[in-house]
């Protein structure tokens, strides 16, 4: 038995893992490092010691750093986690169990849809979740991204290396993003910001042709474009682990200052969890990791 088993491989999980190895505390990461959000970021700019670097070559380089310290990684979804005897079980989707003694949750959240018809239909065929991942295809063809927050104006200005026109849709009066990034949007000629609308259809043949829209722009009410990429937050990937019985909130893990749940063994750390007032960032999902790891190594030696 192990005496923890972090569950998830993004910044929280393998920062977790670097202060566990510090700690000598027995452990393993079960998780896919590239499944989660920051390794489809274009370019982090606000990792402290990087002034700019992408998203998949920092977290191949928290990766290393775990490695080196000795860090067993198992490259495997989660299938279910239950409560055992004095310790608890964790079955992965090849049906492998690993037991331990503590779990730290650090799954992360997945993306946020926005529900509307033809958004499954033209998904691959369009409709898109990842700009760093398929913004190569829409080479000088017209987009739109949906969405308002930073995420959604980085992925606009990433996509204006490669699409003729880029369109943002966004439901509110002013955009969420960081001001710098508003400004770079403003600057650029192929950005066109449409406020105050919602998107309510995707339509097509055979692929994406056009969104429809819930006010008129230009004298219509639907926009032609060759691909949607959305970009409206995510959500807790919590789906799996709630046959613990985590207390949650809105579907984030409640968490107190050590980075405990309710049940005993059980911590969390994160963007999954209520903590760091909601910022959920990298550098507040490496600090809960840290902070998790030595609550956990305080209670396997008694303290």
């Amino acid at each position: 038995m192990h005496e923890l088993i972090i569950i998830g491989a993004g910044p929280a999980g393998l920062a977790a893992s670097i202060y566990a190895s510090r700690y000598k505390i027995g452990h393993i990461v079960i998780g896919n490092m590239f499944n989660g959000s920051l390794p489809k970021a274009h370019l982090i700019e606000n990792w402290p010691g990087e002034k700019s670097i992408k998203g998949s070559d920092l977290v191949a380089k928290f990766f290393e750093h775990a490695k080196s310290l000795g860090a067993e990684v198992i490259q495997e979804e989660i299938a279910g986690v239950k409560k055992e005897g004095g310790g608890f079980s964790v079955r992965t989707n090849v049906n492998k169990v690993y037991q331990a003694k503590t779990v730290l949750i650090t799954v992360g959240t997945s993306h946020r849809k926005l529900n509307i018809p033809g958004e499954e239909e033209f998904l691959g065929k369009g409709v898109s979740y990842c700009a760093v991942c398929d913004a190569p295809f829409f080479k000088n063809k017209t987009v739109a991204v949906a969405g308002g927050s930073s995420s959604a104006a980085m992925s606009a200005t990433m996509l204006t290396e490669h699409a003729a026109k880029v369109y943002v849709i966004y439901r509110g009066e002013c955009l969420r993003c960081e001001p710098i990034m508003l400004e770079r949007m403003q600057k650029n000629p192929k950005i066109e910001i449409v406020y105050n609308t919602n998107i309510t259809k995707v339509t097509g043949q055979r692929k994406v042709e056009s969104i429809e829209i819930d006010k008129e722009y230009n004298g219509q009410k639907s926009i032609k474009v060759d691909g949607l990429f959305i970009e409206i937050g995510s959500v807790p990937s919590i789906s799996l682990i709630k046959e613990l019985g985590v207390n949650t909130e809105h579907d984030f893990i409640v968490i107190d200052q050590s980075c405990a749940t309710n049940i005993k063994g059980v911590f969390a750390a994160g963007d999954v969890t209520t903590g760091s007032n909601g910022l959920r960032q990298v550098v507040t999902a490496v600090s809960e990791g840290a902070i998790a790891v030595t609550s956990i190594y305080k209670l396997l030696k008694g303290g």
